[in-house]
C-alpha cells in the first residue's frame, strides 16, 4: 500500500489583523487590513492602499479564510474588480474590534465631542463656559450616545442643538471686526441692528473705520455676502467669544448659598451643581471620618496625610502621578481640584483641534 505524502498547496496565513466587514444584498463581506491603519485611511491621514490592506481580495469570512463568490460580488457590488470593491468596504464598512477597544474608542470620541460642545457653548445668564465634567452630565441626561461613523465636529453640532432644548446653554457668539469705507460706515452701523450685533468698540479713525462687536455663528456668511455691497470686510477674532472669569458653576453655587428661601423649581443645571458640591464634601468628610485613629502616612509630594492601608492606591492616582512630576521640577503641590482643573485644561489643549463650525 503506498503512503501518499500531504502538503499544504497555496496557503496564505493572514496574522495581525484588523477585519473590516460590510453586509449587503443579504451576504457578507470582508476584508484584512493592517491594525491602526483603517482610521488613518477614513481621516485621509494614510493615502496609500496598500498600506491598509493586507491583500486585495474580498473575503466571506476572513478568520476561515473563506473568497467570496464571483456572482455574490456582481450582485452586491455590480462589478468584480477586487481593488475597487475593497475601496468601497474600507469606507462603508464596520471596523470589527474587541469589547475594550470598542468601549475605550468611543470613551475617547465622547470626551472629544464634549470638549468640542465646551469650547464652543455658554451659559446665556452669566456668558461663562460650562465645565466638561458638567457637559458631560449633561450629555447623559439627554441620552447622547456616540456615533463611530460621524466625525466629532458634526455629532457636537447635534448634540448641541438638544441641549439648547432642555437646558439654558447656546451657542457662544463670534466676536469679529467689521470694516468699511468712511463713506459706507453708516451703512454698516446700520445693519448691526438688523444683525443684533452687540458693539464692543468702534474705530472711526483713518479712511477704514471699523467696529469690533459679537455676533451669532449661523449669521456669520450673511454678514460676508452684506458687506460686500458696502466694500467691507469681516474679520472673525474669536470664535468662542465669553465673558472672563470662572465656569458657571461658581455662578450656580454663589447663588444658592445667597438664597434665604429654597425656591419650588431650581434649574437642571444648578441642580447639577449642587450635587457635585454636595458629592465632594460629603466625600471629603467621610474621608477624614475615616481617617480618625487610624494609622496614617504623609504623602510629601501631595503633602497631604493617607490611611496606611489606602497610601498604595493613593500613589497609583493621577492626583499623585501629576503632583509627583511637579515635585521634580521644583513646583509645589496641588490640591486634589486643583490637580484635576490643571489636567482637565492640559487635556483640552492637547486633544482639541481647531474646528471650525
Amino acid at each position: 500500500m503506498s503512503r501518499t505524502l500531504v502538503q499544504p498547496v497555496g496557503q496564505k496565513r493572514l496574522t495581525n489583523v484588523a477585519v473590516v466587514r460590510l453586509r449587503k444584498h443579504g451576504q457578507r463581506f470582508e476584508i484584512a487590513c493592517f491594525p491602526n491603519k483603517v482610521l488613518s485611511w477614513r481621516t485621509r491621514v494614510e493615502k496609500d492602499l496598500d498600506e491598509v490592506l493586507q491583500s486585495h481580495t474580498v473575503y466571506s469570512n476572513v478568520s476561515k479564510g473563506v473568497l467570496a463568490k464571483s456572482k455574490d460580488l456582481l450582485k452586491a457590488f455590480g462589478t468584480e474588480d477586487q481593488t475597487q470593491i475593497c475601496l468601497e468596504i474600507l469606507d462603508k464598512g464596520e471596523l470589527q474590534v474587541s469589547g475594550k477597544e470598542r468601549e475605550a474608542q468611543l470613551s475617547s470620541q465622547f470626551h472629544e465631542v464634549a470638549t468640542i460642545v465646551m469650547d464652543k457653548t455658554i451659559n446665556p445668564e452669566t456668558r461663562r463656559p460650562y465645565t466638561i465634567t458638567m457637559i458631560e452630565r449633561l450629555m447623559h441626561d439627554v441620552h447622547f450616545a456616540v456615533d463611530p461613523n460621524l466625525t466629532s465636529k458634526e455629532q457636537a453640532l447635534k448634540v448641541i442643538k438638544k441641549l439648547t432644548e432642555h437646558f439654558p446653554i447656546k451657542r457662544a457668539p463670534l466676536r469679529v471686526r467689521f470694516t468699511a469705507p468712511k463713506s459706507k460706515f453708516a451703512s454698516l452701523t446700520e445693519k448691526l441692528g438688523e444683525w443684533n450685533a452687540n458693539v464692543i468698540s468702534k474705530d472711526e479713525s483713518g479712511n477704514q473705520p471699523s467696529v469690533v462687536c459679537e455676533i451669532e455663528p449661523s449669521i456669520l456668511h450673511m454678514c460676508e455676502e452684506r458687506l460686500k455691497d458696502v466694500q467691507g470686510r469681516v474679520e472673525v477674532l474669536s470664535v468662542s467669544a465669553h465673558a472672563e472669569g470662572g465656569s458657571s458653576v461658581d455662578h450656580y453655587e454663589s447663588t444658592e448659598e445667597s438664597r434665604s428661601v429654597p425656591a419650588v423649581e431650581t434649574d437642571p443645571v444648578a441642580q447639577i451643581g449642587q450635587a457635585m458640591q454636595k458629592q465632594s464634601i460629603s466625600s471629603t468628610t467621610e474621608n477624614l471620618g475615616q481617617g480618625l485613629g487610624k494609622q496614617q502616612r504623609r504623602c510629601k509630594e501631595c503633602d497631604v496625610l493617607v490611611e496606611d492601608k489606602l497610601y498604595r492606591e493613593h500613589c497609583k492616582s493621577g492626583w499623585h502621578k501629576h503632583n509627583y512630576t511637579r515635585h521634580k521640577n521644583g513646583l509645589p503641590a496641588l490640591s486634589q481640584e486643583e490637580c484635576l482643573v490643571e489636567m482637565e485644561l492640559a487635556d483640552s489643549k492637547r486633544d482639541l483641534k481647531d474646528y471650525d463650525f
